[in-house]
């Protein structure tokens, strides 16, 4: 039989017999690759298997009849690690590791080798590196475990056999983009390659109980490259943020079958390697100026953990004919939306002006009980008054201009008060039935203009 050309989205994995501009499964536009594909080669016992299956009939069972076992984790010697994944590693589960070229994914990796390597045995597959390369990296990073084992191979074959044959408890894979399958005439890195070179990690995974860890690399656009479906077929995606030149590093879930998504790890990039990073909010707010205008305080909620957070903002008279907006940290239509409020709701002139929204530390904030804390920023910088440094803004702006309530507002305010913040300013209906610490101070307000006029006054 001879072989075929077909057109394969590299985003969502649609086949097409022609090459479209814009893909019919996702809408993407230019992502249709030609791809030749072998024909499948059914054996005898390949053709036997398949009548045992159909012949064969699977019972379903009641809810009640299954038995649901508590699952194994391993300690894997970083806390920031083990309270991202859940609790530790699972046994038997296939984790999905993405971030930037640099971020620190295989470091972070090869890091965790030491402790796991005390008990169990782990195996460290790299395409990109040799063992000599792989070595060297260990020394630097202090790694000296005996039961850490090293291969430099891409065929997923013959990385199958070294697994079959050695029985780790712990495999890395690194990466996934250079792994490849004989069969599959696609180059490395193409679609067919990606999603079937993980499906037979995770079915060895499965039937093994290895804990499997697959890097993967990603996107200009910021997503793990190859199909979409890989991200399905794994039980937790890991993503490592951050600005290569700084040295702090985010690690967040967002997918995880064992745990919670909104949980985040913070790290320090230094010499010997990732160091993990206790109280984030203390790194957010080092070297904090406290007499400049256009500076507030928020508390974000990562998952369990309230993180404090400065929003830096600076408004400057327009040299163009349409004044720019710009943001880092936050979304930038949050930010127009929270300018056009401040303009309609609070009387406040900002047409002619440049308005630029900064999180310092490079730390990202999606949810809305930030909206209070950009506002004041914006509204102290315009007005050139520097807030309280000992205050914290909480709250959600809605059009209206008032104020919404926020979750987890008790948690927020102890936070605060632990790290030495004196008062905050949140809505006041969130404050029924809300402890407030000894020695804090909660301003309940309904609207933007009461909080405008409050500092106005003073």
């Amino acid at each position: 039989m001879k072989s075929k050309t077909a057109y394969i989205c590299n985003e969502c994995g649609y086949k097409s017999a022609k090459w479209l501009g814009k893909c019919p499964g996702c809408n993407s536009w230019n992502t249709m690759e030609e791809t030749i594909i072998a024909p499948e080669k059914k054996t005898s016992a390949t053709k036997s298997l398949m009548r045992e299956n159909t012949v064969s009939a699977i019972m379903p069972k009641k809810i009640g009849e299954v038995k649901a076992g508590y699952e194994t984790r391993y300690n894997t010697g970083l806390r920031e690690l083990d309270r991202v994944l859940g609790g530790g590693i699972v046994k038997g589960s296939l984790i999905l590791v993405g971030g930037d070229p640099g971020i620190g994914k295989s470091t972070l990796l090869l890091q965790i080798c030491e402790k796991l390597g005390e008990n169990k045995k782990i195996l460290y597959v790299s395409g990109e590196e040799s063992e000599g390369q792989i070595k060297i990296r260990a020394e630097r990073l202090g790694v000296k475990t005996d039961n850490l084992y090293l291969v430099s191979e891409t065929d997923v074959e013959t990385i199958v056999e070294c697994i079959n044959e050695l029985k780790p408890q712990v495999v890395i894979i690194d990466s996934i983009q250079t792994m490849n399958r004989q069969d599959i005439s696609s180059a490395p890195g193409s679609v067919p390659q990606v999603r079937e070179a993980t499906n037979a990690f995770m079915r060895i995974a499965k039937s093994m109980g290895i804990s499997m860890f697959v890097v993967g690399h990603v996107t200009k656009e910021g997503a793990i490259a190859g199909p979409r479906v890989l991200e399905h077929m794994v039980d937790c995606v890991l993503y490592f943020e951050g600005d290569r030149q700084l040295t702090f590093r985010i690690l967040r879930a967002v997918k995880n079958r064992f745990g919670s998504t909104n949980e985040i790890g913070v790290f320090e990039m230094y010499d010997r390697g990732l160091r993990e990073v206790e109280n984030p909010s203390m790194m957010l707010l080092e070297g904090r100026n406290t007499d400049i205008s256009g500076s507030s305080i928020v508390c974000t909620m990562e998952g369990s953990r309230g993180v404090m957070a400065e929003i830096q903002s600076l408004v400057t008279p327009t040299g163009f004919g349409n004044p720019r907006r710009m943001s880092n940290g936050i979304d930038q239509y949050r930010v127009l939306l929270l300018i056009a409020v401040l303009e309609k709701r609070a009387r406040m002139n900002l047409s002619n002006s440049d308005v630029y929204v900064n999180v310092a530390g490079g730390l990202k904030i999606d949810e809305t009980a930030a909206d209070l804390g950009i506002c004041a920023a914006i509204a102290s910088s315009q007005a050139d008054i520097a807030l309280p440094p000992d205050m914290v803004f909480i709250g959600e702006v809605g059009l209206g201009g008032e104020l919404r309530g926020v979750s987890q507002l008790e948690k927020r305010i102890n936070e605060a008060s632990k790290l030495g913040f004196k008062s905050a300013i949140v809505p006041k209906q969130s404050l029924k039935g809300i402890k407030i610490p000894e020695g804090f101070a909660a301003y309940g307000i309904k609207t933007i203009s009461e909080m405008i006029n409050m500092f106005r006054r003073k």
